[in-house]
């Protein structure tokens, strides 16, 4: 029997499905350009009966909801009540949720006996403390309209975690983590006993970090001063925050392999946001060791994060005053630990895997 793990985006579907038992990966793919939803399902279907797989006949979908506010702690067995409340978080996630909605509807209508279950980006992160969590505004934008950090790639940054523990031999809720999640968006997440006390990204995913085509964290004043002072509206500004800056905006891509083969011909603009995104990483890493006081391990993911060597030593060097000691010959090779041997803070590479960890949140809910 299988398990089928779904990411359904406005045009798209990416799905991989995995054998329940084992989740050993049978096949995964990614449907572009659909008119609709069931019309990716329709696709899909045809693609995994080619594996002898009856989508109707499968143990369970797990689908990546990106926003389940305050009411969703947990992976969620989907019934109409959770759709309900799935669809009434959209004002907090509009460019994601309404596609995740779409591909569970679509879902249910292909596969009606087979149970859908949610798992969201922001759950992991509902450990965080009330100070973490709050904004200082005044607390009615809390209790009336929801603002507060919300945190993203939750997913990611529970996988990796797991991850280290076993590569640690410790209990995962017996270490102190600050795991990063780099690739074109990217969060830190500040782990204290397996669970999250904070996290970079906020609301949305525009805060923290910068990455590839978002600021990150920039002076709140500078959105009102562009409102006056150029012919831009608020949506243009929120674009360009979100889709026209971070490094694409300073050093001409968000590829970071782009970015990098210009450094070493001496493009200035390409130093500039390198510099400018490494320092954004070093900052956080300072914060959350701040936090956490004892730190085991450093970890990063995602497509930078993972293979990347050269944005690894440059977060890392230079840190020795707070016990991390960078070995630059283990992090050019394939070592999952890149930390000196005299290191009081462990360095670890490990690649994320988030469609593996719904299928591992889903089979254990089976």
């Amino acid at each position: 029997m299988s398990i089928l793990v779904i990411n359904a985006g406005s045009s798209s579907i990416k799905y991989s499905i995995y054998v329940s038992a084992t989740l050993e990966l049978i096949d995964h793919g990614l449907i572009e350009e659909i008119a609709n939803h069931h019309e990716g399902f329709e696709l899909m279907r045809q693609q995994l009966q080619l594996h002898h797989i009856d989508i109707e006949h499968i143990d369970a979908i797990g689908h990546r909801v990106v926003h389940g506010g305050e009411r969703f702690h947990e992976p969620t067995l989907i019934n109409d009540d959770v759709l309900e409340e799935i669809t009434a978080l959209i004002p907090l996630a509009p460019l994601h949720n309404p596609a995740n909605i779409e591909g569970i509807i679509a879902a249910r209508a292909i596969a009606p006996k087979v149970p859908n279950f949610a798992i969201f980006d922001t759950a992991f992160h509902q450990s965080m403390p009330r100070h973490a969590y709050h904004y200082p505004l005044p607390h009615n934008l809390y209790t009336i309209h929801h603002v507060r950090r919300y945190g993203f790639h939750g997913t990611s940054h529970h996988y990796v975690a797991q991850k280290a523990s076993e590569a640690l031999e410790k209990p995962l809720n017996a270490l102190n983590l600050i795991t990063f999640h780099i690739g074109n968006g990217a969060s830190a997440c500040a782990i204290q006993n397996g669970k999250s006390i904070d996290t970079s990204m906020g609301m949305t995913p525009l805060e923290g970090l910068m990455m590839g085509s978002r600021c990150g964290s920039i002076d709140p004043s500078i959105i009102g001063y562009l409102s006056h002072a150029t012919p831009m509206s608020i949506d243009e500004i929120e674009t360009m925050l979100n889709k026209k800056s971070g490094l694409l905006a300073i050093g001409g891509s968000n590829d970071m392999r782009t970015l990098l083969n210009a450094k070493e011909k001496g493009d200035k603009n390409a130093i500039l946001a390198i510099d400018m995104f490494v320092h954004s990483l070093k900052k956080q890493l300072g914060a959350y060791m701040a936090i956490l006081t004892k730190v085991d391990a450093v970890v990063f993911t995602g497509g930078i994060g993972e293979h990347s060597p050269d944005i690894r030593q440059m977060v890392c060097e230079g840190l020795e005053h707070l016990g991390i000691k960078f070995d630059n010959g283990k992090n050019s090779g394939q070592n999952r630990e890149i930390q000196d041997s005299s290191s009081m803070v462990k360095l670890l590479v490990i690649p994320t895997d988030e469609e593996r960890q719904i299928a591992m949140y889903v089979q254990k809910l089976l």
